[in-house]
């Protein structure tokens, strides 16, 4: 069931996620060549609790940390780990905290040192699909509409779209119906109402779209080794068009 949202409830939301923009602001000027993702987790946790907020991910199904930290070919849901970030690496930092109980979802691909020009492209790509897709998340269209988008600017550039992890709303749980993919055809899914309040997080592979999932149930590996970028906002449906409430 879609749980549509009050403008207050949706006030609530950006509470939470102006501080996970806060947050991301401050993860772009640690990251660097040394730096492991495990040290990146710790400072996320303590920077939330300082702003009043609380990490959501610790614990949610069994999930051990407050972050995902997915580097190179790993392409969500990755636990941080002590290992130290090389120069060229990229790596995708994916957090959700609450306010109130209210939750906010962001993630954001940084580039530690000096990235390849391959590198870039793929990340330059991906922040596009998304800054291309959330103008057309307005009431009335379907979400076939919002996702061709993604799937036509990343298959133009010649790069693929995961399938298997989605997008989803968001409130006071922190996968809410509705769920989708981030590939569709215009005209064709459900209809966008107002109060919804969904993330909107492609996830841009170098090569094939496939995927699997690694013996701890959670970190997500690209099938055939090429690099995945992601970039996700957490999106409300309004009369006023749609507005991102993950950012300052």
């Amino acid at each position: 069931m879609v749980i549509l949202k009050t403008p207050q409830e949706i006030a609530k939301i950006r509470e939470a996620g102006r501080i996970l923009a806060k947050c991301h602001q401050a993860i772009a000027a640690m990251v660097r060549p040394g730096v492991t993702t495990l040290e990146i987790n710790d400072f996320v946790e303590a920077f939330l609790l300082r702003q009043g907020a609380k990490q959501v991910t610790k614990g949610y199904l069994g999930f051990p940390f407050a972050t995902c930290a997915s580097v190179n070919d790993v392409i969500a849901h990755g636990f941080p780990n002590k290992t130290p970030l090389q120069d060229g690496d990229i790596v995708k930092i994916d957090i959700v905290c609450s306010v109130d109980g209210w939750m906010a979802d962001s993630a954001r691909t940084y580039t530690v040192g000096q990235a390849s020009k391959e590198a870039k492209r793929l990340i330059q790509i991906t922040q596009e699909c998304l800054e291309l897709a959330i103008p057309k998340a307005v009431i009335g269209k379907h979400i076939g509409d919002v996702m061709h988008v993604i799937q036509r600017h990343a298959e133009n550039a010649g790069f693929s779209v995961v399938r298997d992890l989605v997008g989803h709303g968001i409130g006071r749980a922190l996968h809410e119906d509705p769920k989708f993919q981030h590939v569709g055809t215009p005209g064709k899914g459900f209809k966008l109402k107002e109060g919804m309040v969904i993330t909107i997080e492609p996830m841009i592979n170098e090569g094939s779209p496939d995927m699997y999932i690694e013996s701890d149930g959670w970190t997500a590996r690209t099938w055939d080794g090429g690099w995945s970028a992601q970039f996700e906002h957490t999106v409300a449906i309004t009369k006023e068009g749609p507005q991102v409430l993950t950012k300052l």
